[in-house]
């Protein structure tokens, strides 16, 4: 299976703000709930991560025992101009945008029909051969990866439109399930928040 890890939260996301490719790290918060997601893991097989702070000290903190692989196609989308605005702060007008066409860039950044398009590959390669990767028996692929990537891989499971992420709620320190069925993939569980103990 492919078990997709939020990262812990980070200031920004605390403040609410655009967090693209600013390389900020975990708040105490965010390394408690990268913890909690650690012990909700089960037999992880490989370890996968994008290449930001905040997803790499997330990915050190699950307790794998694992080495991680830092994999790209899981980077957060780029923001662009907008990166570190809070939500409240982007127009209204260009939300709506978005939401219309998938293929709208943030200025000087990307496009949710961006990100689709390079998290669908490597979901492709993750599943593309029997008995390995992500469709291997003897344990999970695990990706510590960001709001956008992981909404994409949801809907690259789902068979979905990029506009799919505008659509669904997606905590930090939360967990994504994604396994192979009679031929395609299927979306186990999504959103998965551990309790503190």
């Amino acid at each position: 299976m492919l078990v997709l890890v939020r990262h812990g939260r980070t200031e920004w996301n605390r403040e609410g703000r655009l967090v693209g490719r600013s390389d900020v790290e975990l708040d105490d918060l965010g390394r408690d709930q990268a913890r909690r997601c650690g012990a909700r893991l089960g037999v992880v097989r490989e370890l996968r991560t994008s290449p930001l702070r905040r997803a790499r000290e997330t990915a050190s903190l699950l307790g794998t025992g694992r080495a991680t692989v830092v994999d790209d196609a899981f980077v957060e989308l780029d923001y662009g101009d907008a990166e570190g605005r809070r939500l409240d702060e982007v127009d209204v007008p260009f939300w709506a945008m978005v939401r219309d066409d998938p293929e709208t860039r943030w200025p000087d950044g990307e496009s949710l029909a961006d990100v689709q398009r390079r998290v669908a590959r490597a979901c492709e390669a993750l599943f593309a051969l029997d008995g390995e990767g992500a469709r291997a028996e003897a344990g999970d692929v695990v990706v510590v990866s960001h709001v956008s990537p992981i909404k994409a891989a949801v809907a690259w499971a789902l068979g979905a439109e990029a506009t799919l992420a505008l659509r669904l709620q997606l905590d930090n320190g939360s967990l994504t399930t994604i396994a192979w069925r009679r031929g395609g993939p299927v979306l186990l569980a999504y959103n998965v928040v551990p309790e503190p103990r």
